[in-house]
């Protein structure tokens, strides 16, 4: 039987049987919706774990809590995203990610004006949760990829890359930008350029250019044009077995089917697992460099090196995943994770520091993309939305204990020790789950 994710050079439309051939047109406007993501990805970096590490220390200070304290905002927004996910998924399905990607910008946008303005701890607590997560929700991650997933089948791993390389552009710049802004301007004024930028970044691009799907448009995924019927055709054989050949990418599942698989349930465990600790390295590792007497540039630096490396490699992942063994590719990354966080945390100096999450950041790289391919790969991308943001709901759980996880037991003692060396122990668990991973079946209707 036909491996549903070595077949992508061809794919059906399933509103009309037709497929499309190997002559794409000149411009696909499918890049258009990978350029709008690109640009929501810069403003969903804002309120990412790594960015509020920057603020951790000035804030906490500022508003007196402690860092265990501070680390429940990050867990509160997580289980927020997680709450809206399926919710999300279904709209996307529905009616696309323009408005929502635009409203998310309007709403998360409006949030960090606001965040500038808090004088509490619980009023700073409100407004991350009421507003800038419900909007990065909307504008973010699951609703940039599933829409770009809808555009690309046999490109979907460097379409993805090239969105996703927003996300890390904006890292690599952040820290150094958020610490020279606190330094120079304060810390509720770095929030009000973040809103700002937000604003401009994610709604005017939303509205112009965003399209639900290319069949909406007369288009096909990848840019290919519908060839003849095979009646027509002098390749009507090829075409024909082609038609009758299991095709994961025109085959809807509902939530009850996907959730009774066990691919469904792994891809969950496995991200699940070693997002508690990458949540929880994120908001704190900032705070780590630093309480080993280094300097706090020397703390971005360490953040950019790791953003740099997620701007630069998810290309090299997403081509790899195109052409080759997901599954292994997912194992790959969790070990070289594993290999770059011990060598930066076990081996004492700034040359290890460096070179340790320089390594860390290669196997990040690839995060966006595997777990974004696995899911359009197993269950396809008629009805992608509704199972990642079941998916997301699952994952999200798992990633909102990463931060109290590390916050908590550097409270309790004194050190980032304990949590450091347990978020190595889950790199390996995610790693050997890999094995098991096989992509789901589900017979298709004559």
């Amino acid at each position: 039987m036909l491996h549903p994710i070595l077949d992508t050079t061809k794919s059906v439309q399933p509103s009309s049987g037709a497929e499309y051939t190997n002559h794409p047109t000149k411009f696909f406007y499918g890049w258009v919706i990978v350029a709008v993501g690109f640009l929501a990805y810069i403003a969903s970096a804002f309120s990412i774990s790594s960015t509020l590490s920057v603020f951790l220390k000035p804030l906490s200070e500022d508003l007196g809590i402690s860092r265990g304290v501070f680390s429940l905002v990050r867990s509160g927004e997580i289980l927020v995203s997680a709450v809206a996910a399926p919710l999300i998924g279904s709209l996307i399905d529905r009616h696309g990610g323009k408005w929502l990607m635009a409203a998310g910008g309007l709403i998360s946008g409006a949030g960090f004006l606001l965040l500038g303005q808090a004088r509490d701890f619980w009023q700073f607590l409100l407004v991350r949760w009421l507003l800038v997560s419900p909007g990065d929700a909307l504008m973010g991650s699951m609703v940039v990829n599933v829409s770009i997933s809808r555009w690309f089948v046999r490109m979907r791993g460097r379409a993805l890359a090239l969105a996703g390389m927003g996300h890390g552009l904006a890292k690599v710049a952040m820290p150094l930008l958020a610490a020279s802004l606190i330094v120079y301007a304060g810390w509720r004024a770095t929030w009000a350029v973040f809103g700002l930028v937000t604003l401009a970044l994610v709604v005017g691009p939303s509205l112009l250019f965003m399209r639900r799907r290319p069949e909406d448009m007369g288009l096909l995924p990848d840019g290919r044009s519908p060839a003849p019927h095979e009646s027509e055709s002098p390749a009507g054989g090829a075409a024909a077995r082609l038609r009758r050949s299991a095709k994961v990418d025109v085959v809807a599942w509902s939530r009850r089917e996907a959730l009774r698989t066990p691919a469904f349930w792994l891809i969950c465990i496995t991200f699940g697992v070693a997002s508690v600790g990458v949540t929880g390295l994120n908001l704190h590792v900032f705070a780590f460099v630093t309480d080993q007497g280094h300097s706090a540039m020397v703390g971005a630096a360490v953040l950019s090196i790791i953003a740099s490396m997620q701007f630069s490699t998810p290309i090299v992942w997403g081509v790899l995943a195109e052409r080759g063994n997901i599954a292994r590719l997912i194992m790959v990354k969790f070990l070289i994770q594993t290999a770059g966080l011990s060598w930066a945390f076990f081996a004492p100096g700034v040359v290890s520091l460096y070179a340790g999450f320089f390594l860390y950041g290669i196997g990040m790289g690839g995060t966006s993309i595997l777990s974004e391919m696995i899911w359009a790969n197993y269950f396809g991308r008629v009805s992608l939305g509704k199972i990642r943001g079941m998916g997301a709901l699952l994952t999200h759980a798992f990633a909102a204990g990463g931060p109290p996880f590390f916050g908590l037991l550097f409270d309790a003692t004194q050190s980032y020790f304990l949590s450091f060396s347990l978020f190595i122990g889950m790199l390996i668990v995610s790693a050997f789950l890999t094995f098991f991973l096989r992509p789901p079946t589900k017979r298709r209707a004559s």
